[in-house]
Formats: structure tokens, C-alpha cells, sequence
């Protein structure tokens, strides 16, 4: 915990690969002092076909998923540092976002609390 998922168009891996686009939202969330550094899992979706708005413009989206329990201010803090981040590698792309989900520690299970 937490999971960041990134969603991209497929372009935008040609400028940067999938593997730094990882290593900078993985070095954001560090950054962050939110979360213990070996919980950190990030992965990476390109796509090739897709509609946004009323055009095919590149984009960089990343869902955040962390444990409930973090302030208003510190997911927001971590939003913009990542988007930030990102902007920064990829300041031709017109679409950079970021949001963040909380997920109940009642609900959450993963395979060593049921083992």
C-alpha cells in the first residue's frame, strides 16, 4: 500500500519510457513521508485508442490508491507533487491529473491476513 496506477496515451512512452514515468511517481510518493517506502507499488497503462473530449490529445492520468486516514491537505499535497513531477517531463502533454482514493482498513484483506 499505496498503488498508484498510471494511465497514458501510448505517445507519451516515447518520449520517456514506461520505466521513468514508474521511478517518478515512485520518488513523489517517497518524497511525500506519507507512506513506507518498500509499500510503495506503482504500475503503468499505455493506450493507443482512446477518445478525450473532442480530440485524441496525449494524456497522463494517475489514480492513487491509499489507506484511509491521510488529511485532506496531505492527499492534496501529494496530487499536486506528482502531477507537478510529471509536468515536468512531459510539458508538451495538455492533460496531467491525479486522484486519490481511499480504501476502509475494514474492507481491505490482502493474502497474509488470511493465511
Amino acid at each position: 500500500m499505496p498503488h498508484f496506477i498510471i494511465h497514458c496515451s501510448e505517445n507519451i512512452t516515447r518520449i520517456h519510457s514506461k520505466k521513468e514515468i514508474m521511478q517518478t511517481v515512485y520518488e513523489e510518493a517517497i518524497a511525500s513521508e506519507l507512506f513506507v517506502k518498500t509499500d510503495i507499488k506503482v504500475r503503468v497503462q499505455s493506450f493507443d485508442e482512446f477518445i478525450a473530449g473532442e480530440g485524441a490529445d496525449d494524456f497522463i492520468h494517475v489514480f492513487g490508491n491509499i489507506m484511509q486516514g491521510r488529511t485532506a491537505d496531505q492527499k492534496a499535497n501529494l496530487s499536486r507533487r506528482i502531477v507537478s513531477a510529471l509536468n515536468g517531463l512531459f510539458p508538451q502533454v495538455p492533460i496531467v491529473s491525479m486522484n486519490i482514493r481511499d480504501f476502509e482498513k475494514d474492507s481491505y484483506c490482502n493474502k497474509a491476513m488470511v493465511e
